[in-house]
């Protein structure tokens, strides 16, 4: 399957993050050249070094997310060096946690900046591309299971990726004529992120209870993409795919 994505155009958001360095691996392993976008400039320089990737094989974007400027100059850094894409993985996302009563309309709107409309702004972008160069492509949000489970202090998240879901939906009916295809990665629970911190007991809890005893590896989330992505799937759009041990579905 990774022969597909030989010299493939793949932009990836919060490259840098636990699951972003599981999928910017898997890509660069199977030759695909790599838009890769964080926040954190010197953490994209760490990332390129640590993957190996050679002069011309790549290209980073330190982006805000929540800056509409930061997101177009993405946009515009892919149309200028490669025209098109021909993956977008919007997978940066942040998972505070609060009380609704505790939660600032500030960090309500930062959560859903990153969360949902930073992937709207970004599919949209990339999709116009897609459609210009009538290549088709293909499109992944992350999501979670956290969409339809909901619990104390993350309603936010959880309300976050519940709209993110419904969006890919409707971008997977829209882009649909253009031989784009939409479709959702709901990850297992992967501890370990700068950005989101989680306490040892928090981790503790969540791993004894997901059904198949453990946390997400580097390669489960990178090969469902890939499918998704592949010739094998090329007739599945709008479509959620949990990919989390069965945390989701209960316990």
């Amino acid at each position: 399957m990774n022969d597909d994505f030989r010299d493939a155009k793949v932009v990836l958001t919060g490259a840098c993050g636990v699951f972003g360095r599981y999928i910017s691996a898997a890509f660069a392993k199977a030759g695909a050249q790599l838009c890769l976008s964080d926040m954190r400039g010197d953490a994209l320089t760490d990332l390129v070094a640590e993957l190996g990737l050679k002069d011309g094989s790549y290209l980073t974007h330190t982006t805000q997310l929540t800056e509409a400027q930061s997101c177009a100059d993405l946009v515009a850094l892919v149309a200028r060096e490669w025209e098109t894409p021909d993956i977008v993985i919007n997978n940066a996302g942040v998972y505070p946690s609060a009380l609704l009563m505790d939660t600032p309309v500030s960090e309500w709107d930062r959560i859903f900046g990153v969360n949902l409309r930073a992937p709207f702004v970004l599919s949209t972008g990339f999709a116009q591309l897609m459609k210009d160069q009538k290549n088709g492509g293909n499109i992944i949000n992350i999501s979670s299971g956290a969409a339809r489970r909901v619990r104390p202090t993350t309603v936010a998240y959880c309300t976050s990726k519940a709209a993110l879901n419904h969006l890919s939906k409707g971008m997977a009916l829209e882009f649909a004529p253009f031989g784009i295809r939409v479709n959702v990665v709901e990850p297992g629970f992967a501890p370990g992120s700068v950005v989101s911190p989680l306490s040892d007991e928090h981790i503790a809890r969540v791993t004894e209870n997901i059904p198949l005893g453990r946390v997400s590896g580097p390669d489960d989330v990178a090969n469902a993409i890939m499918f998704l992505c592949s010739p094998k799937g090329e007739f599945i759009t709008g479509a959620v795919l949990s990919v989390d041990g069965g945390n989701s579905i209960g316990n």
